[in-house]
């Protein structure tokens, strides 16, 4: 039942709550509902403030720290799934090339020195392998080289080719004895080894500017 009271309408119980859900039921305040997220937000923000109120902050102080150092790390977790670890420097991503070895993060005087040891064990396979490798990185590390990823041990050669045009036969011998292992299964010698370690201690020592001159 509506009263008249004045020039206004005054509605009885019924008629107001009527009047009420038919008004909450424009779609303007559904837009403006919050979301599970912003929900969320309101209750960790009220959920610190109180944890740092003045009149708690007394008796909470070792287990806030814990509370906060927890908040600090479950986020760090979450930007590195997100966003993906940090990126490595541009030869060190170069290092992940499947040529230079997958995953193998070590110096080209690393394997060097761990070719060295094959060879003393008479491995050459691995020797001549990690030579190769230690022969590529090294010119990587000097920024001699670029290899594009998924680059051959014929296309390396090639660059090494236009840095080093007296080394062009010895590098693409060496790609060779690299392929010939690495690929076509056939084995290494002591003589194909120390072939491919001289031409790289060769490139060691030699400097662009010197070639040019």
């Amino acid at each position: 039942m509506i009263r008249h009271l004045g020039e206004g309408l005054i509605p009885d119980g019924d008629d107001a709550r009527r009047w009420a859900e038919e008004e909450l039921s424009d779609p303007r305040y559904a837009d403006a509902r919050p979301t599970w997220f912003d929900l969320l937000a309101r209750d960790i923000g009220r959920f610190l403030a109180d944890l740092f109120n003045q009149d708690n902050s007394a008796g909470v102080g070792p287990s806030a720290l814990i509370v906060v150092c927890i908040i600090i790390v479950a986020a760090l977790i979450v930007a590195l799934i997100v966003w993906g670890r940090p990126r490595r420097s541009r030869a060190s991503r170069r290092h992940g090339d499947a040529l230079l070895g997958a995953d193998d993060d070590r110096s080209a005087a690393q394997l060097r020195a761990d070719a060295e040891r094959c060879a003393r064990s008479g491995d050459w396979d691995e020797a001549t392998v990690l030579r190769f490798r230690a022969l590529a990185r090294g010119l990587l590390e000097r920024d001699l080289i670029d290899p594009a990823p998924g680059a051959t041990a014929q296309s390396i050669a090639r660059e090494i080719s236009t840095t080093f045009p007296i080394e062009a036969a010895a590098v693409r011998s060496a790609a060779a004895s690299f392929d010939d292992v690495r690929y076509l299964r056939h084995p290494a010698t002591e003589q194909s080894y120390s072939e491919l370690a001289t031409t790289d201690d060769r490139l060691v020592a030699l400097r662009p500017e010197l070639v040019s001159s």
